[in-house]
């Protein structure tokens, strides 16, 4: 990659490539049709597929044919996809728009929302089992990979991290733990599951486990800015409610210049990280240090 035109390039054919997938995916599966609807709603019309993306550029890094890792790429955007439905219900974060348009239950109401949300966290699975032994990968790398991405799901993972962001404590250990935890670990497990799909060894695996979590949290941190700098338009969701409900932010605990810093310390943190690996894996730093940009 020479430029940030080339990586935007890289990202909007893995977008049109993962899109492509998860369309036709849905479309063979025997589903309700108001429960499809509302599943197509959240999942097929918008979202910028960053995780999934992640997923098949790192699987492209070591040297694996991009359509190949798609059913995982493909799980890991339903799980992201259900924990934004999840997220925007009025029992957690209440909010109404999400992606530039109404959220889910604003549409389809809440009891579908939940249902929807469901059914993609469970449809992520089923897809991942069934289609990736079809592509060769041994069963012992599959399920190593799931374990991967049914941790960054659960207690231990975004669930956790949601639990921690509607209990809300006023101190720094609790600030760090809970970005990890929320955005961190899908971010860090875009990356590392495809590397246990594959069947790396561990120094590659240590090495894009810590790049995941120094990216993830520097990610969370840029959103927190942007949160407060940016529009509706910019950002596809209300800006300023966190300030507004009074969560805990980096913005809110530390201000805005002291956040930025923390992102792009963040940021400097995940290309030391990367660093060992081979020139196939430079692109990442690219892509570390454009996220990190968003909040300019």
């Amino acid at each position: 990659m020479s430029s940030g035109s080339d990586l935007k390039t890289l990202f909007e054919r893995k977008k049109e490539l993962i899109d492509e997938y998860l369309r036709e995916t849905l479309s063979k599966k025997e589903i309700p049709d108001i429960l499809a609807q509302s599943i197509a709603y959240s999942l097929l019309d918008g979202g910028k597929r960053v995780r999934p993306a992640l997923c098949v550029i790192t699987a492209e890094s070591l040297g694996v044919e991009p359509s190949r890792v798609l059913p995982l790429a493909a799980a890991i955007e339903m799980v992201h996809t259900a924990s934004l439905i999840h997220d925007d219900l009025p029992c957690m974060d209440n909010d109404d728009y999400r992606r530039g348009k109404l959220t889910n239950h604003k549409v389809y109401g809440e009891a579908m929302a939940v249902l929807a949300g469901d059914s993609l966290l469970a449809f992520a699975f089923e897809i991942s089992l069934n289609e990736l032994p079809k592509q060769g990968f041994s069963q012992s790398h599959i399920l190593r990979a799931l374990g991967i991405l049914s941790n960054a799901t659960g207690p231990s993972g975004i669930c956790g991290g949601q639990a921690l962001d509607i209990t809300q404590v006023y101190n720094e250990e609790f600030l760090w733990k809970m970005s990890e935890l929320k955005t961190a670990t899908l971010l860090r497990a875009s990356l590392t599951a495809p590397a246990a799909l594959v069947g790396v060894d561990e120094q590659t695996m240590s090495c894009l486990h810590n790049y995941g979590t120094h990216m993830g949290i520097s990610f969370q941190i840029v959103d927190d800015i942007l949160d407060v700098t940016g529009t509706i338009t910019e950002l596809g969701k209300t800006p300023g409610k966190d300030e507004a409900s009074g969560k805990v932010t980096f913005v809110s605990f530390y201000g805005l210049q002291k956040a930025k810093e923390l992102a792009l310390n963040e940021a400097r943190k995940a290309v030391k990280a990367i660093a060992p690996l081979s020139e196939e894996f430079k692109v990442f730093t690219e892509i570390v240090e454009c996220l990190a940009r968003r909040s300019k």
